[in-house]
């Protein structure tokens, strides 16, 4: 069931002998205030549903309609210490908990839960600021504005995989709507609904997760370089190991390396 959702934005516009340039120059007319006025179909966010998608071209109405929406609940990114961890940034939570939060979006590397967010990639941040929001919501409703906006579409297509595994088999336990730019997240995260602002209309879930084609192939020890800093032992490999590496996309994405135990 869809209702209809409106809202004005109105913005001041400063008079000045610049404005009046532009104004004059580009033909633009000016008034007391500048105002712009959306009105878009909206589930009912009382239903059942567990995650949702708001989607559209920059500038298309996305964030202010989120803002109206979720109020408070939106997050838009929050203040890291520059001089603690990441794993000492997030309260009082037990840490197991936050182990299973990390690894529920795909942040399964405890050398950098032990960092400052600051040196962490830009893929770990995002991990990271999803697991604040999802322990700011607890639960109720997290919503997240420029969802993947700063990530690679690689990582920005796992992640999105990551979060809608975790909310819907109940590991994390509040509902999830995602603000984003990007369409490529939608089979992703396989959303109850989604608002495409470039429409203005809602959709229902109609799109399925692509499958996921991993090849396994022989690989020399060298390629272990690029997972070693993420191991939570040492990172060492024994010399006579047999490696294999997990491509997805022609990209290595996991490593795998067996040592023969001779015996019963």
């Amino acid at each position: 069931m869809t209702e209809q959702f409106e809202v004005t934005v109105r913005c001041p516009v400063f008079r000045s002998f610049r404005v009046d340039q532009v104004a004059g120059l580009f033909d633009v007319p000016l008034a007391e205030k500048a105002e712009e006025h959306f009105r878009v179909e909206m589930p009912d966010l009382n239903g059942d549903w567990r995650i949702g998608l708001i989607v559209g071209p920059s500038g298309s109405g996305k964030s202010t309609i989120a803002r109206e929406l979720f109020g408070d609940r939106l997050y838009t990114g929050r203040d890291w210490p520059a001089d603690r961890a990441v794993v000492d940034c997030l309260g009082d939570r037990p840490i197991k908990q936050l182990a299973g939060l990390f690894t529920a979006v795909g942040f399964s590397s405890p050398p950098s839960w032990v960092k400052p967010y600051r040196v962490l990639s830009g893929g770990e941040r995002f991990r990271c600021d999803l697991v604040r929001a999802l322990l700011e919501a607890g639960d109720d409703l997290a919503a997240v504005d420029e969802f993947t906006s700063v990530v690679d579409r690689n990582v920005a297509r796992v992640g999105s995989a990551a979060i809608a595994k975790a909310i819907r088999t109940g590991s994390v336990g509040c509902r999830f709507v995602a603000v984003t730019c990007h369409y490529d997240v939608q089979p992703w995260l396989e959303p109850d609904w989604t608002l495409d602002m470039a429409t203005r209309n809602v959709a229902r879930r109609s799109l399925r997760r692509p499958t996921l084609r991993l090849s396994i192939v022989s690989c020399k020890r060298d390629a272990w370089r690029l997972f070693a800093r993420h191991h939570y032992l040492s990172g060492s490999l024994a010399c006579h190991a047999e490696c294999f590496l997990g491509v997805w996309e022609n990209e290595p994405v996991a490593f795998c390396g067996l040592v023969g135990s001779y015996g019963r």
